[in-house]
Formats: C-alpha cells, sequence, structure tokens
C-alpha cells in the first residue's frame, strides 16, 4: 500500500463518524503503525540503494576526470574530449542521484514522523485518554495542511528528478 493510501486510510481512521469503538480504532492504528514500519524499511533500503550508486557514479565521475587530465599532460586531445564528455553526463547523473537522496531522506522523515504520532495516539486509545470521537477540528485541519504541504513538496522533488532523468536519457540516446 502506498504512502498516500495509509495517509487517506488513516485520515478516516482518525477522523472517526459519528461512533467510537475504542478497540476497533486500536487495532486500525497497530495496523496503521506495522504498514508504517514497513515503509520506513523500504525507504530505508532505497536510501541505502541510492547511496550506493551514487557512490559508484561519483567513482565513475572521478575516474573519467582523472583520464581527462592523464589525456591533457600527454597531448591527447581527442582523448581529452571524449573523457571530458563522459565527465559531464557523470556529473549531471551525480546530481540527480543527490537530489533523490533528499527525496527518499525527507520522505522517511515523514514516515517516522508519522510513525511517532500514531504510536502515542495508539498509545493513548488504548489506555482511555484519547477523546471518543474525531480530532479537534484545528489539529486535524493543521495536520491535513501538514499533509497536503509534504505531499505538495515531495510530488514536486520527485517531478523535477524525472525530468532530470528524462533529459539525462535523451542526452544518453543520441550519443
Amino acid at each position: 500500500m502506498g504512502l498516500d493510501a495509509l495517509r487517506a486510510r488513516l485520515d478516516r481512521l482518525l477522523s472517526g463518524d459519528g461512533t467510537f469503538d475504542r478497540r476497533a480504532r486500536a487495532a486500525g492504528l497497530h495496523d496503521a503503525l506495522v504498514e508504517l514500519k514497513v515503509a520506513a524499511g523500504q525507504s530505508r533500503d532505497a536510501l541505502g540503494a541510492a547511496e550506493r550508486e551514487l557512490a559508484v557514479e561519483a567513482q565513475r565521475l572521478q575516474d573519467a576526470e582523472r583520464r581527462g587530465r592523464l589525456a591533457r599532460e600527454i597531448g591527447d586531445t581527442e582523448t581529452d574530449r571524449i573523457a571530458a564528455e563522459f565527465a559531464a553526463k557523470h556529473r549531471e547523473r551525480v546530481g540527480l542521484l543527490e537530489r533523490k537522496l533528499g527525496v527518499i531522506r525527507d520522505e522517511l522523515a515523514y514516515v517516522e514522523r508519522e510513525y511517532e504520532s500514531l504510536a502515542e495516539q495508539l498509545k493513548a486509545v488504548r489506555h482511555g485518554s484519547a477523546p471518543p470521537g474525531p480530532a479537534p477540528a484545528a489539529d486535524q485541519s493543521d495536520r491535513e495542511l501538514e499533509a497536503l504541504r509534504m505531499k505538495a513538496e515531495r510530488d514536486a522533488k520527485e517531478q523535477a528528478v524525472q525530468q532530470q532523468l528524462d533529459l539525462l536519457k535523451k542526452k544518453l540516446g543520441k550519443q
């Protein structure tokens, strides 16, 4: 289940429908916590994979730059030109991967904040201290606005990364 679908389910669960069943609410919160824990694990895996990919690409950039320097030292202009082209491609890819890492880190932080918030709510429900109904309107509105803001930021970052990736693919396809 995607984070957006999970968030929608949580919003329905937390807003209530005028009735309150503490056990059902606790069970729903528990299920959501399990899903958030899985999502956090997936985000951590994606973060690790992106970090490894960035390390490989950074090494390729260093190699291309080194080859260019060596070619310049011996006066091989053709090899220098080719190395410069490869360095430019690797530099662009490094930039894309750095932005991708930023998006993944932001998403992971978001999931971890949501997890903590729901864990507190579950604790309150299990101890009977949660209000038997929807969250106060202002608090719920703040949560909804924050969720929308985070989603908009994440979507904008993902779109920018996708545009950069499409541009890079287009450039690589022409070469």
